[in-house]
Protein backbone atom coordinates (compact mmCIF):
# COMPACT_ATOMS: atom_id res chain seq x y z
CA UNK A 1 0.00 0.00 0.00
CA UNK A 2 2.81 2.31 0.94
CA UNK A 3 4.34 1.77 -2.51
CA UNK A 4 1.07 2.27 -4.39
CA UNK A 5 0.58 5.51 -2.80
CA UNK A 6 4.23 6.84 -3.11
CA UNK A 7 3.34 6.39 -7.11
CA UNK A 8 0.57 7.60 -6.86
CA UNK A 9 1.25 10.93 -5.03
CA UNK A 10 4.47 11.20 -7.88
CA UNK A 11 2.48 10.70 -10.72
CA UNK A 12 0.16 13.50 -9.77
CA UNK A 13 2.64 15.63 -8.51
CA UNK A 14 4.43 15.36 -12.20
CA UNK A 15 1.08 15.97 -14.07
CA UNK A 16 0.28 18.91 -11.82
CA UNK A 17 3.40 20.38 -12.29
CA UNK A 18 3.09 19.76 -16.05
CA UNK A 19 -0.69 20.33 -17.14
CA UNK A 20 -1.76 23.18 -14.65
CA UNK A 21 -0.77 26.76 -15.68
CA UNK A 22 -3.38 28.76 -13.96
CA UNK A 23 -4.52 28.24 -10.70
CA UNK A 24 -6.48 31.42 -11.12
CA UNK A 25 -9.72 28.97 -11.47
CA UNK A 26 -11.52 26.71 -9.07
CA UNK A 27 -12.03 24.16 -11.86
CA UNK A 28 -10.08 22.91 -14.71
CA UNK A 29 -9.93 24.06 -17.94
CA UNK A 30 -10.35 21.86 -21.04
CA UNK A 31 -6.89 21.69 -22.24
CA UNK A 32 -5.61 21.12 -18.98
CA UNK A 33 -7.94 18.35 -18.35
CA UNK A 34 -6.86 16.76 -21.34
CA UNK A 35 -3.53 16.90 -20.87
CA UNK A 36 -4.05 15.69 -17.44
CA UNK A 37 -5.56 12.57 -18.78
CA UNK A 38 -2.90 11.79 -21.52
CA UNK A 39 -0.26 12.40 -18.74
CA UNK A 40 -2.17 9.93 -16.29
CA UNK A 41 -2.25 7.66 -18.71
CA UNK A 42 0.98 7.56 -19.97
CA UNK A 43 2.59 6.97 -16.24
CA UNK A 44 0.26 4.94 -15.78
CA UNK A 45 1.49 2.41 -18.58
CA UNK A 46 4.70 3.06 -17.88
CA UNK A 47 3.95 1.99 -14.41
CA UNK A 48 2.53 -1.36 -15.53
CA UNK A 49 5.38 -2.00 -18.19
CA UNK A 50 7.76 -1.39 -15.08
CA UNK A 51 5.85 -3.75 -12.52
CA UNK A 52 5.30 -6.34 -15.57
CA UNK A 53 9.18 -6.80 -16.18
CA UNK A 54 9.59 -6.66 -12.49
CA UNK A 55 7.21 -9.50 -11.39
CA UNK A 56 9.37 -11.78 -14.68
CA UNK A 57 12.76 -10.63 -12.90
CA UNK A 58 11.74 -11.62 -9.25
CA UNK A 59 11.61 -15.09 -8.96
CA UNK A 60 14.63 -15.57 -11.51
CA UNK A 61 16.41 -12.89 -9.22
CA UNK A 62 15.69 -14.99 -5.37
CA UNK A 63 16.58 -18.21 -6.78
CA UNK A 64 19.61 -17.05 -7.93
CA UNK A 65 20.30 -15.43 -4.71
CA UNK A 66 19.45 -18.39 -2.22
CA UNK A 67 21.37 -20.45 -4.35
CA UNK A 68 24.70 -18.07 -4.24
CA UNK A 69 24.09 -18.12 -0.07
CA UNK A 70 22.80 -21.47 -0.01
CA UNK A 71 18.95 -21.66 1.35
CA UNK A 72 18.82 -22.11 5.19
CA UNK A 73 16.95 -24.95 6.38
CA UNK A 74 15.75 -22.71 9.47
CA UNK A 75 16.17 -19.82 11.35
CA UNK A 76 20.24 -19.67 12.66
CA UNK A 77 20.69 -20.68 15.77
CA UNK A 78 22.32 -17.99 18.12
CA UNK A 79 26.77 -18.69 19.12
CA UNK A 80 27.27 -20.75 21.92
CA UNK A 81 28.94 -18.21 24.38
CA UNK A 82 30.82 -19.87 27.77
CA UNK A 83 29.76 -16.87 29.45
CA UNK A 84 26.43 -16.74 31.15
CA UNK A 85 24.02 -13.76 29.59
CA UNK A 86 23.39 -10.23 31.10
CA UNK A 87 20.62 -10.46 33.60
CA UNK A 88 19.20 -9.34 36.87
CA UNK A 89 21.87 -9.82 39.65
CA UNK A 90 20.39 -12.66 41.81
CA UNK A 91 21.74 -12.74 45.46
Amino acid sequence: LRDFLLVYNRMTELCFRHCVCNLNYRLLTGREESCLDSCAARLVRANHRLMGAYVGLVPALLQRRAAEHGAPAGPPAPPASPEPAPGPAQP
